[in-house]
């Protein structure tokens, strides 16, 4: 299990060499859960070296990253080139459930159509808008917004290729015509072409891992996360447990120094079963689905963490000796200086959160 947790950090970009930019990490990783803004900041942070939020805002804005619905029909971080490809693979998956959540929430099918239509109108030729900007615009049409119905029409009008996250506006990401912002969608690609990149980049940011893994990480059915491992069975090599890895990958990295994951960080998304990194602490996600903020301490879960008012506070799971809480206080003014915050010294709570 100790080597296991190490190759995975590595290929996570968390133990060994970090990437040198946001693309790179981003790259790297292939998608990064996204539907939390400071949770993707802070995920590049722990995988890079020498960046801050601005170098992520700036790739954001020359078009090098995007965030759109992809796996799991849930908001990721890609760069531009990997965006395409990827819809292909996973954005169909998606059309049935979001046109029955439309229904549900009282759209039917031409009111839903009138919406899309709207977006699109206002991203084509308006630019880049806010949510609050869109909704001014589909309400007084008669489209529905309240509730969960503003993100189900954005998520129809992604799922039809015409809508991504762009740049940012402050704290909020804005919505681009997908077309207009990174090229024009590629011809219809060969479905087992996909599959065996997906295999390959997967692995490269999460091996080892089973086809389970992949099937629950990118929510594509269990037997074409088989084709796609299989595709590639030549150039990757049997791990323990009946996992692979890429050929070639050596002896894993040392495992990491004391270090804090940000909400959602693609460390505990990454595979079927999170528990060699939570072990016992599984309410770190909670039954309601929000990925809390974590400390990593060789390779596993000890904390979680947050940032009221600016100050990072830890929430210890467990006892923590001195070095380690001096570590990640040292890591805590490294997230402020990644995300260009006054230096304020840590807090440690007394775990009763």
């Amino acid at each position: 299990m100790h080597d296991l947790i190490r190759a995975r950090l590595e290929a996570q970009l968390l133990a060994g060499a970090a990437a040198a930019s946001p693309a790179a990490a981003v790259g790297r990783l292939l998608a990064v859960q996204a539907q939390d803004v400071r949770g993707f900041r802070l995920a590049v942070r722990s995988r890079t070296t020498g960046t801050t939020v601005a170098d992520l805002d700036r790739a954001l804005s020359d078009r090098e990253l995007v965030v759109g619905w992809l796996n799991r029909g849930t908001l990721h971080l890609v760069r531009a080139e990997d965006y395409w490809w990827l819809h292909a693979l996973t954005a169909s998956r998606q059309r049935v459930g979001n046109q029955r959540r439309l229904r549900n929430l009282g759209l039917d099918a031409p009111t839903s159509a009138r919406g899309v239509d709207i977006v699109v109108d206002a991203v084509t030729h308006d630019g880049p808008q806010t949510r609050d900007a869109l909704r001014a615009r589909l309400d007084p049409a008669g489209v529905p917004t309240e509730g969960q119905a503003l993100v189900h029409v954005l998520l129809a009008a992604s799922i039809e290729g015409h809508l991504v996250r762009g740049p940012m506006a402050g704290p909020e990401q804005l919505f681009v015509a997908a077309e207009a912002w990174i090229g024009p969608a590629p011809a219809a690609p060969d479905p087992d072409g996909l599959l065996a990149r997906l295999a390959r980049r997967y692995l490269a940011g999460h091996g080892p891992a089973a086809p389970e893994d992949l099937a629950a990480w990118t929510g594509v059915p269990l037997g074409d996360a088989r084709r796609a491992l299989a595709s590639v069975l030549d150039e990757t090599e049997p791990v323990a447990d009946d996992l692979v890895a890429l050929v070639g990958g050596g002896e894993p990295a040392p495992l990491p120094e004391p270090l804090l994951l940000g909400p959602f960080d693609p460390l505990l998304h990454g595979w079927k079963s999170r528990d060699l990194v939570v072990g016992a602490h599984r309410d770190v996600v909670t039954v309601n689905g929000i990925f809390r903020p974590v400390a990593l301490v060789e390779g596993r879960v000890v904390a979680t963490w947050r940032m009221p008012g600016g100050t990072v506070t830890l929430d210890p799971l467990e006892p923590l000796v001195p070095t380690v809480v001096d570590a990640l206080a040292a890591d805590a003014e490294r997230v402020l200086r990644y995300l260009e915050l006054p230096p304020r010294p840590m807090v440690v709570g007394d775990g009763s959160r």
